[in-house]
C-alpha cells in the first residue's frame, strides 16, 4: 500500500471520487476523472515530491491505470540502482 503523501497528491486529480470513499488499489483512475492534463500534473508533482525521475518507458497509460500500478512505478524509480 502507498503512503499518505501519495494519496494526498492523487486525490485532488480525481474529481469523480467522493471525498469519503476509500481509494482502492485497483480503482480505474480515468474512471474517476484523471485526464491527460491531470496525468502530466500528477507526474510533475510526484517527481518533485519524491525527488525522482520517471523513465520514458514508464510513461504509458497503463502506468496511470490504477493507484497500485502507479505506486509500483513510483516505487521502482525510488529504489537505488546498483
Amino acid at each position: 500500500m502507498w503512503d499518505q503523501q501519495f494519496e494526498e497528491i492523487l486525490r485532488p486529480l480525481l474529481p469523480f471520487l467522493p471525498a469519503d470513499e476509500k481509494l482502492e488499489e485497483d480503482a480505474g483512475l480515468r474512471d474517476f476523472g484523471l485526464d491527460s492534463l491531470g496525468m502530466v500534473e500528477l507526474l510533475a508533482t510526484l517527481e518533485s515530491s519524491y525527488d525522482v525521475r520517471f523513465r520514458d518507458d514508464a510513461l504509458t497509460l497503463d502506468t496511470f491505470a490504477t493507484p497500485s500500478l502507479l505506486w509500483n512505478a513510483l516505487t521502482t524509480v525510488r529504489e537505488p540502482v546498483g
